[in-house]
């Protein structure tokens, strides 16, 4: 019989953090954590009120669970009892985590994969005035990868002013839906020019469907518009990459199979987060591994990480010690 526990954690960022949508001084993260008589896993989630989802609400969810936990409930039948999001990603981590340290072996190994490696991570400016981006742009200007958080008026501006201040960066670009069709035929030959990597999420996820319609000259990349498998086959011919979340997909078991099959269907692989601590970063690292792009900077947009917190050097954010996870 499995003993379960769940509660909210806090971390304060190190500076606002802002998007289309609005701004945020705090990472509010659930942690659920599974035990037997042995040992314990745990599994780091962010509520995202996009999609529906409090604190409250995803500790709701798997406090539910209470009971098919105690029946011996497995992380295969978590699947079917739970729909993706937030509250089945921390169970889900969490059950890999124990499992692990059952078993004595990484997670990488009893998932059949690779063992990971370091990977370049994005680090991400947040929505602000050109002159904020572009003195931002210029401190971070050293970073192998920015990516800008844009979202409406004055986005030619902010473009142009991060790469005044970094000019040899590489950068790609998030709207979090807060362009039109218009919008983006408008700022997509900018981008080119500006030499932008990739577009991410231009237009609202249910008001997409211009896409396949329209010259996209750069890479598209669905976020809102991806979370598991049964969203690829809205995405085909509308975009050119998707951006795995375990907030998304929920849990790292959902995550490995969309990418697998959205690999098999031809779609590049971004792997991103939610704002969250190096709990959540641990197990998105092995989906990452060996993707187009890899945005899994949640740890450095916190005031401090938790113990334990995975390593972020110049080869990029390392996979987590099993003091941490997995």
């Amino acid at each position: 019989m499995l003993k379960l526990t769940v509660e909210e954690q806090v971390f304060p960022l190190a500076e606002v953090f802002t998007i289309s949508r609005g701004s945020r001084t705090e990472a509010h993260v659930v942690v659920a954590t599974l035990s037997d008589e042995s040992h314990t896993g745990r599994g780091e989630c962010v509520p995202y009120a996009h999609y529906g989802e409090t604190v409250a609400s995803v500790i709701s969810q798997i406090e539910s669970m209470r009971e098919l936990l105690g029946k011996g409930m497995d992380r295969l039948e978590l699947q079917t009892r739970l729909p993706a999001g937030a509250a089945r990603n921390a169970l889900d981590c969490a059950f890999w985590d124990l499992e692990a340290k059952s078993a004595g072996k990484p997670v990488w190994e009893l998932a059949g994969i690779e063992a990971p490696k370091a990977e370049i991570t994005a680090f991400t400016l947040s929505l602000d005035t050109p002159d904020v981006m572009r003195e931002k742009a210029g401190r971070h200007a050293a970073w192998p990868l920015l990516k800008l958080k844009l979202g409406g008026e004055g986005d030619v501006e902010r473009l142009e002013a991060v790469r005044e201040g970094a000019p040899q960066a590489r950068i790609i670009v998030d709207a979090n839906e807060g362009w039109d069709r218009e919008t983006y035929a408008r700022l997509a030959p900018v981008l080119l020019e500006l030499g932008i990597g990739m577009v991410e999420q231009p237009l609202p996820a249910g008001d997409d469907a211009p896409l396949a319609e329209i010259e996209r000259p750069l890479p598209v990349c669905a976020d809102e518009a991806c979370h598991d498998r049964s969203s690829l086959p809205s995405l085909v011919g509308r975009y050119d990459m998707i951006n795995i979340k375990l907030d998304k997909t929920g849990g790292l078991t959902e995550a490995l199979a969309l990418k697998r099959e959205a690999l098999a269907q031809g779609f590049d692989i971004m792997v991103g987060c939610m704002v969250g601590s190096s709990l959540s970063m641990a197990p998105a690292l092995l989906v990452a591994q060996g993707a187009a792009v890899v945005d899994l900077d949640g740890p450095l947009l916190l005031a401090r990480d938790r113990e334990h917190g995975m390593c972020f050097d110049a080869e990029g954010i390392h996979p987590a010690t099993p003091a941490l996870w997995g």
